[in-house]
């Protein structure tokens, strides 16, 4: 294990190396005065090679939810650079960060977010929708993706006709219908019972070892040990930053918050 325990200088590779990379990330929050209300990050520099998998952990108000909506463009850095495969959305305009977080970001959130009224092939098909993709092209990408979570035989059930499980793993095939370059991961397993998670987890490792670029939120430590990298926030900065070896899913028996 290699670990880092101060705020690096530098990236630890080269942008044009890297799928993500921040430069000197700040995040202020200003109150309507115009003073400080908080400075969630205070500097953040790091870099993820194309295909890892990383955890972020902290406790609570280390920063570690705002620095994953900064990689994941739904939050915009107060001053810095970000680079998301090779571009800088620092420099882009509201509409063109929207715009670039639908093609190349896939997020799954801990409460799956998926749409009631819509059976799980429609649930998939929304951000393909948003982007006018036609309707056969919708049809044959999300069968594909949820045959790859396991879930072709549920596709035109509702929701609420899925256990948790099957509900994670159709918010999964949503987050990959667009072939992102990243997908990011929010307490994926926080609502799921240990055998559920772990069935959801194996999916991620899955994905990783396919070549997926992913960077997931947790607060177990059981969860970070299946990832190959492990950053720790602390007051808005990078406490430590380690390589590891990934354990297999089946020793991990993570807790829910």
């Amino acid at each position: 294990m290699s670990t880092t325990a101060t705020q690096p200088q530098g990236l630890a590779t080269p942008p044009t190396q890297a799928i993500l990379a921040l430069r000197d990330i700040h995040r202020t929050y200003f109150k309507p005065d115009g003073s400080i209300l908080v400075e969630a990050l205070k500097g953040v520099s790091l870099s993820i090679p194309r295909g890892q998998f990383v955890a972020i952990m902290g406790s609570s108000g280390s920063g570690k939810s705002t620095l994953m909506n900064v990689l994941g463009c739904l939050d915009r850095p107060t001053t810095g650079n970000y680079f998301v495969d090779g571009e800088d959305v620092s420099q882009m305009s509201d509409e063109q960060v929207s715009q670039f977080r639908g093609r190349k970001i896939g997020f799954v959130f801990q409460s799956f977010n998926l749409i009631p009224q819509l059976n799980i092939q429609e649930n998939a098909e929304v951000p393909l929708f948003y982007q006018g993709v036609s309707p056969r092209e919708r049809r044959r990408r999300s069968a594909e993706k949820l045959q790859l979570v396991g879930l072709s035989d549920r596709m035109d059930h509702r929701p609420n006709q899925l256990s948790g499980g099957q509900q994670q793993r159709a918010a999964i095939a949503r987050a990959l219908i667009t072939d992102p370059v990243v997908l990011m991961a929010d307490e994926p397993t926080g609502n799921l019972d240990s055998a559920t998670g772990r069935a959801v987890l194996r999916v991620f490792v899955d994905l990783h070892k396919q070549g997926m670029t992913i960077v997931m939120v947790t607060h177990d430590p059981t969860i970070a040990a299946l990832c190959e990298r492990v950053i720790w926030l602390k007051d808005g900065l990078l406490e430590a930053d380690a390589l590891q070896e990934p354990q297999p899913v089946g020793e991990v028996d993570h807790q829910k918050p």
